[in-house]
């Protein structure tokens, strides 16, 4: 037993030994294999021209800085007000007789709004009337007996009576002037007994009735707005109104389109003229008052409302643009775009551009026309990067008139 257990032992200890070896030696030709792989992945990988590892060019689409036409309106917050507007005040004290108009209605200038008793104004005319008449002949008698006073020989009167002859005859003149201003003034009373519109509008609410005791200390009967044509004002800043002025002056001023979106959404249907400017710029706002005639037929306007105002170009300008995907922003609020070189390498340029419109951003400064800017894959680019050029897939972002893929 001793002998077996012996033998048994040195029989495992040899096993382990020889386990060891194979163990070690397979390891080794595992370390082998491993290596060749590596070493053959790192020979098929190319290296670039400083020596270390090239990344595969970036795919990325690009489209050209192009002439487009740009037209985006700019709005402004604009009010209406009646280019003419009155109180409708008596002018002497009375009853009222009667009312020629109802609350609300256009009136046309001259027509006829109140009617005041005037059978005291009426009287008081009669007698100066009367007034001037009996002035008038005493005149002529005055007269006729100065001019006798003349003809009489000089040893039948004296000088003093020819005097007083003289005197009577000029007061009797001034007379009648008088007697004439009197009537004037009754006759001027008697037209005021009726109230007559002084201008053509809308008529609002009435203060007063038939019956109602009337003068002008008690204030106005009624208010008259013009509605038809109508003027829109709205602020310009100081800055434009001096470059629109000096396009004036060299007689470059574009020719803007005034359009007006309504409070509730819809474009009213016609167009304003300029009418006038204001002749002051506001202290705490740095803007002046720029005013516009719309006509006004179906009184969609109203004085004192507000509504948008829209100015752009009657005939659209081109400018260079490019699509809005390809603006991004930069530290410190500026913009910028990518550009593609010539040698198919990416850089970053500082760019100033406009408003979008359709989809489209005009270039103020930074690009030329016909230099390609980054459309897609911006995120992945690094200045000097190589890139791959594809052409931009078709959407309605750079095509406003893209339907989608037909069918």
């Amino acid at each position: 037993m001793e002998e077996k257990n012996e033998s048994g032992s040195k029989g495992g200890a040899v096993g382990a030994v020889i386990g060891t070896i194979v163990l070690a030696a397979a390891c080794g030709a595992g370390g082998w294999i491993a290596h060749d792989m590596l070493a053959k992945t790192l020979a098929e990988k190319p290296k670039d021209a400083q020596g270390g590892q090239q990344q595969q060019a970036t795919t990325v689409s690009v489209m050209a800085v192009e002439e487009r036409e740009y037209n985006l309106p700019e709005k402004f917050v604009a009010h209406a007000e009646a280019m003419q507007e009155v109180d409708l005040l008596p002018q002497v004290d009375g009853y009222i007789k009667e009312i020629r108009f109802k609350e609300g209605d256009i009136v046309k200038a001259g027509a006829i709004l109140y009617v005041l008793d005037d059978e005291r104004y009426r009287a008081v005319a009669n007698q100066r009337k009367a007034d001037l008449e009996a002035a008038e002949a005493e005149a002529r008698r005055a007269k006729r007996y100065w001019e006798r006073m003349q003809k009489a020989d000089s040893r039948g009167i004296t000088q003093l009576e020819r005097d007083n002859a003289e005197a009577g005859a000029d007061k009797a003149k001034a007379a009648v002037l008088q007697a004439k201003a009197n009537l004037v003034v009754a006759e001027y009373d008697l037209k005021k007994a009726q109230v007559i519109a002084p201008i053509s509008g809308q008529i609002g609410k009435t203060s007063a009735h038939v019956g109602d005791y009337v003068a002008p200390s008690k204030g106005a009967l009624a208010r008259i707005v013009q509605i038809d044509p109508i003027r829109v004002s709205f602020p310009l800043t100081d800055r434009a109104y001096v470059g629109w002025r000096e396009a004036l002056k060299k007689g470059k001023a574009p020719d803007y389109r005034m359009r007006l979106v309504l409070p509730d959404g819809s474009m009213y249907a016609g167009e304003g003229k300029w009418d006038f400017d204001d002749n002051e710029m506001s202290r705490d706002t740095a803007t002046i008052i720029m005013r516009l005639s719309f006509p006004n037929p179906d009184r969609l306007l109203i004085p004192n409302s507000y509504v948008t105002l829209l100015t752009d170009y009657k005939t659209a300008p081109k400018l260079p643009c490019i699509p809005q995907q390809a603006v991004f922003d930069l530290v410190g609020g500026s913009q910028g775009v990518w550009v593609l070189k010539d040698d198919s390498t990416v850089e970053q340029r500082v760019v100033e551009v406009r408003e979008m419109d359709k989809g489209w951003t005009p270039v103020v400064s930074g690009l030329k026309l016909g230099e390609k800017v980054v459309i897609s894959g911006i995120g992945k680019l690094a200045p000097g990067m190589k890139v791959t050029e594809v052409d931009p897939t078709a959407n309605a972002d750079i095509d406003p008139n893209f339907k989608g893929d037909k069918e």
